[in-house]
């Protein structure tokens, strides 16, 4: 049985592993298929510290990766199907083995949901994108989209009229689910317009997003629009499904910390990382942050 698996290789994952394998706990970490979180789908990365020109996503990835394995973190190209408490740890099962480890650190981050039309994977980082924090930057006198009605669609259009010239919000209902505030701020924004009962079915760009295709959920009509950018705000699913209740949840489906250290579980030697359990900030350097303070918590469990 082994000290500690990390099951997940974004920014919180790399971080774990290079701070467990400096701590002599010889992590293995499970990347999965694919390895490096959502920013394997961000072109350039302006806003991780140390990187004064910015990097792009997938280098950025690359960087963590070596820098953990310099450390002598095990890395495994494999998906943890499943896992479940035994005597004295965990049993982790992938398509390939089984593994037993005393102590977990879950760092499987949450993915963006997509519309899943024409365009839209071709673009994405190159005009399609599903964080306005990370990408808004690059909209600088441009105009943008945001899909979405909740909260975080209004957050988003909010933040990108800081960059963009035009702010288009496109709802395909004839009003917002989001919080009566934002929903203010939105509507008395000089720099937002709200497409109502509207929803985009094709994106369409060569290099980059050119214009998209629009459809009346009312009578059908089409349309298309000129835009430079199209920020899906359509929500998050954390990846969790291979838990099966291992540990508590919280409203939303993320992973509950904080039981007795910042990135502790409900079940005691299982610490969580990252996206997974952050449904606020969902940015690299705080997933970084806490993969840091999960392999801190972890060894210093380990310890006792």
């Amino acid at each position: 049985m082994l000290d500690l698996a990390i099951i997940g290789s974004g920014p919180a994952g790399y971080t774990a592993g290079i701070y467990a394998s400096r701590a002599s706990l010889k992590p293995v970490l499970f990347e999965g298929l694919e390895s490096g979180g959502q920013l394997m789908l961000t072109t350039d990365v302006e806003n991780y510290p140390g990187f004064d020109s910015g990097i792009m996503g997938p280098d950025l990835m690359q960087i963590f990766k070596k820098q953990a394995e310099r450390f002598g973190t095990e890395i495994k190209t494999e998906t943890i199907n499943s896992i479940k408490k035994i005597d004295g740890g965990f049993i982790l099962k992938s398509a390939k083995d089984s593994y037993e480890f005393k102590s977990v650190i879950i760092s499987s981050g949450a993915s963006a949901k997509w519309l899943d039309i024409k365009g839209e994977k071709e673009l994405q980082g190159h005009g399609v994108s599903a964080c306005a924090t990370c990408d808004g930057f690059f909209f600088k006198e441009k105009e943008v989209i945001v899909v979405g009605g909740g909260d975080s669609a209004m957050e988003e259009a909010l933040f990108l009229t800081k960059f963009a010239t035009k702010v288009y919000i496109v709802h395909r209902r004839d009003s917002f689910r989001a919080s009566k505030i934002m929903q203010d701020r939105v509507l008395g924004n000089d720099k937002i317009e709200v497409l109502w009962n509207k929803e985009v079915t094709e994106i369409h760009g060569s290099e980059s997003v050119e214009s998209v295709s629009l459809s009346d959920t009312k009578d059908g009509s089409s349309s298309e629009l000129n835009i430079d950018g199209v920020f899906m705000a359509i929500g998050h699913t954390p990846n969790v499904d291979f838990l099966d209740g291992l540990v508590e949840l919280d409203e939303k489906g993320y992973v509950k910390t904080g039981f007795t250290t910042e990135t502790s579980t409900s079940v005691p030697g299982v610490f969580a990382a990252g996206d997974v359990a952050d449904s606020i900030y969902r940015q690299a350097v705080t997933a970084a942050g806490t993969g840091c303070q999960a392999a801190i918590d972890a060894e210093r469990w380990l310890d006792h």
